[in-house]
C-alpha cells in the first residue's frame, strides 16, 4: 500500500498492510528538537521518520502584526516579555523549557457588546486559505495522506480569549456573554471547515481538552449543551462538502462519558486515548466497529520513564489490541517533554517496525528484497 492508502484503509476501521505511525506535528518540544537535530543531522522529523501524514494550515495573517499595539486596552500593563498572537492571547516565560502562561485579555468584558466589538482576527478572509489546495494536491502526488489543523476549535480558544474559570461560570450565571463569544467562534471554524473540506484534505483534526485526569472538567450535561452542538455544526460545514471526510477529535484526558455523543455527531477518529485514563483495549471492544484511534501510547509514563524495551512493549500492546483487525494509527498520546530520552523515540519507531505487521509472511518477503536489494 501507498502511505496515503494505508492511512485512509486503518481510518475507515479496516486492515492495512501494516500500521501507520506518526509523532504529531509540533510534537517534539524544543529541547528534544535540539537533540533530534544533533542526532540526525535533519530538521524535520515527518520527513526523517516518513510519516504517512503531513498537516495543512492556514497562512499568517498581513493584519498589521504589533499586536500588542492592537490589543493594548485588553492588556494593560503587558510586559516587555510578552507576546501576543492574532487572537490577543498574550504568553509569558514559565517556570521552566518551552512553558508558558497566558493573559486572557477578554477576561474583565461582562457583556455581549464588548464581545461583539473585539478585534477578532481575520481568518475568514480569501487570502488565508488561497493556498490550500495547491498544497494538498503536492502531498497527495506524493502519496501522503493529509489532515487539516483545527485545534482549539471552540472551548480552548474561548478559554484563552476568556479564562478557564471567566468562561465556566459565564455557563452558569452570564449565559448571554458566553453564547455571543462561543458562536463568533463556531461562524469562524465553520468556514475554516469548509475551506479544508474544499481543498480536499482526508482528515480534519479538531479538539478541545475537555477531560483531565479522573473525570471531566465539566459535567457531561454542560458539555451537551454548551459545546455539542456548536462541534456539530463546524463537522456539518465539513461534511457538506465532502461526506467522505474524516473526522479526528482530540481531548487529553477522561473522556468517557461522551465519546457516544462524539460518534453521533460525526466523530470517527478518536485521539489521543491516554491509558492513564481510559482503557484503550476497552474502548476498542466497546467503539471500534465506529470508531478509529489515533495515538495510545504513554506519555506520562512509557515515553519518558521505560526503558526503550518498555516501550517496544506497549507498542507492541497495543497494536495487538487497539490495532487488531485495523483502526490504529499508533503514536505517543502527547507532546514529547524534555525528559523523554532519545533512545525512547528509537525504540517507539522499532517497536512498530518489529510487531506492526499485519501479513507476516508480506513482512517476511519485503524484509527479504530490501537485503538483496541492499547486497546488489
Amino acid at each position: 500500500m501507498t502511505p496515503r492508502q494505508r492511512v485512509l484503509t486503518t481510518l475507515s476501521r479496516k486492515k492495512p498492510d501494516k500500521v501507520p505511525r506518526e509523532i504529531s506535528w509540533g510534537a517534539f518540544t524544543p529541547a528534544l528538537m535540539k537533540v533530534f537535530r544533533e542526532k540526525t543531522g535533519a530538521t524535520d522529523p515527518a520527513e526523517y521518520f516518513n510519516f504517512e501524514i503531513r498537516p495543512v494550515s492556514w497562512t499568517s495573517t498581513k493584519k498589521k502584526k504589533n499586536f500588542k499595539e492592537i490589543f493594548k486596552d485588553y492588556l494593560p500593563n503587558l510586559l516587555q516579555e510578552a507576546i501576543v498572537n492574532e487572537w490577543g492571547i498574550a504568553s509569558l516565560p514559565g517556570s521552566m523549557y518551552h512553558f508558558m502562561r497566558n493573559i486572557h485579555p477578554m477576561r474583565d468584558l461582562r457583556s455581549k457588546r464588548e464581545i461583539l466589538d473585539y478585534p477578532f482576527p481575520d481568518i475568514k478572509v480569501p487570502y488565508r486559505y488561497k493556498h490550500l489546495k495547491g498544497e494538498v494536491e503536492e502531498l497527495k502526488r506524493r502519496d501522503l495522506a493529509v489532515a487539516g489543523e483545527l485545534y482549539c476549535t471552540i472551548f480552548e480558544t474561548a478559554w484563552g480569549l476568556r479564562g478557564m474559570e471567566n468562561l465556566l461560570m459565564d455557563f452558569s450565571t452570564n449565559s448571554k456573554l458566553a453564547e455571543t463569544l462561543l458562536d463568533i467562534l463556531v461562524d469562524i471554524r465553520c468556514e475554516q471547515a469548509k475551506r479544508f473540506a474544499k481543498a480536499g484534505v482526508d482528515i480534519l483534526r479538531l479538539g478541545d481538552d475537555v477531560g483531565s485526569q479522573r473525570k471531566m472538567l465539566m459535567s457531561a450535561e454542560m458539555w451537551r449543551k454548551w459545546l455539542k452542538p456548536r462541534l456539530k455544526k463546524v463537522i456539518k460545514s465539513a461534511r457538506e462538502v465532502n461526506s467522505e471526510i474524516h473526522i479526528f477529535y482530540h481531548s487529553d484526558g477522561y473522556i468517557e462519558p461522551i465519546i457516544p455523543e462524539l460518534i453521533e455527531i460525526g466523530v470517527d477518529i478518536l485521539n489521543p486515548v491516554q491509558p492513564e485514563c481510559m482503557d484503550p483495549s476497552k474502548l476498542k471492544k466497546q467503539y471500534g466497529d465506529k470508531l478509529a484511534f489515533w495515538g495510545t501510547v504513554s506519555c506520562q509514563r512509557t515515553m519518558p520513564f521505560g526503558t526503550p524495551e518498555d516501550v517496544i512493549n506497549e507498542v507492541k500492546l497495543r497494536i495487538k489490541t487497539v490495532g487488531e483487525n485495523g483502526g490504529l494509527l499508533i503514536a505517543p498520546t502527547h507532546i514529547l517533554e524534555p525528559d523523554v530520552p532519545w533512545e525512547n523515540v528509537l525504540a517507539f519507531f522499532e517497536g512498530v517496525k518489529r510487531y506492526g505487521w499485519y501479513n507476516k509472511k508480506r513482512k517476511f518477503w519485503s524484509s527479504l528484497a530490501l537485503c538483496c536489494e541492499q547486497l546488489s
